[in-house]
């Protein structure tokens, strides 16, 4: 038995910025921002909750699934922007939608979160422990930015997009991913200093911090290594994949990924100019806008990749 994506719900805040927004309280503009990242725009919580939008986008799946909340068996939240250290956002969203007795937990990995949720999920329904599972992928990043850094304002947005999985003949084929943590330090987001009786530190949080063109380098090099190595895992030719569905970054990153592979870029969807860099979220936000767009089909081959701060990368192939 494997799991199969049966539906999918996005929620996103109500508040847009755009480029131009921007303009007015960093030395930046449009066309210096779109030309090197492809973002126009992206959505700021102002009200929204990370656990609020996680619970959104998640009925929306529910609903689409024709799954009742109570009914769910495991829930998995992949952010790096929680509400809380704890309770964790899978218990909050839980609480919020009337999941009662499912198992939840959060799970870290940065941009690749949405990913390596799905594989979790995945080696839980296989092992028989659970027949269906709630995934989610969320960020209210925007808490963690300083919007003085040029650097980093102008890529990132929130929002949280949900995948209802249950078990079935087909869906999920297999998967790859990997880490490296001595590339740790190019991107990061430090929590509270050490600060108890024996050390006295500073208790505010930190920022994002990133090196961008040892991302840009990693991402490049990596999402076609890892895509490749999956479709060799797999004996699956790159012709019969109908999309390859990647962490929206930065445009420029999935065009080179495709130039690499060999395959036209109409193959990688992108909504990145709407949304910018929306973390754990950014790839089942986009799977629902294509879901829902009637743009995939029951049997099409997808490969959903990702990648982000750890170092940590991967890829899944679905039919769905």
């Amino acid at each position: 038995m494997t799991a199969r994506i049966i539906g999918t719900g996005r929620a996103v805040p109500a508040e847009i910025i755009t480029n131009d927004d921007l303009a007015k309280v960093v030395e930046t503009n449009d066309e210096w921002i779109s030309t090197r990242t492809g973002i126009r725009q992206r959505r700021v919580a102002k009200e929204e909750t990370t656990a609020g939008l996680a619970a959104e986008a998640a009925r929306k799946a529910l609903e689409q699934a024709c799954m009742a909340p109570e009914d769910i068996q495991l829930v998995i939240v992949a952010t790096c922007s929680s509400d809380y250290f704890f309770p964790n956002t899978a218990c909050l969203v839980a609480e919020e939608l009337g999941i009662r007795h499912a198992a939840g937990f959060d799970l870290s990995a940065a941009c690749t979160g949405f990913l390596y949720a799905l594989n979790t999920a995945q080696a839980y329904m296989a092992a028989g422990m659970y027949k269906n599972a709630l995934i989610i992928g969320v960020e209210t990043i925007s808490k963690l930015i300083d919007w003085k850094d040029r650097s980093t304002c102008v890529l990132f947005g929130d929002g949280a997009g949900a995948a209802v999985l249950e078990t079935g003949d087909r869906g999920f084929l297999d998967m790859v991913q990997h880490s490296d943590g001595e590339k740790a330090d190019v991107l990061t987001c430090r929590t509270r200093a050490m600060n108890n009786l024996l050390v006295s530190g500073d208790p505010s949080l930190d920022y994002i911090k990133m090196e961008g063109q040892e991302v840009f380098k990693f991402a490049v090099k990596k999402v076609p290594e890892c895509i490749e190595e999956l479709l060799e895992k797999t004996g699956t030719a790159r012709e019969d994949i109908k999309y390859f569905i990647l962490h929206q970054a930065n445009s420029r990153i999935i065009s080179s990924v495709a130039k690499r592979l060999k395959m036209e870029e109409e193959k990688f969807p992108m909504n990145v100019n709407l949304y910018g860099n929306t973390s754990a979220a950014s790839i089942p936000i986009l799977l629902d806008e294509m879901n829902r767009d009637g743009r995939l089909q029951r049997g099409d081959k997808i490969i959903l990749s990702g990648f982000g701060a750890g170092l940590t990368w991967g890829a899944a192939l679905l039919e769905w």
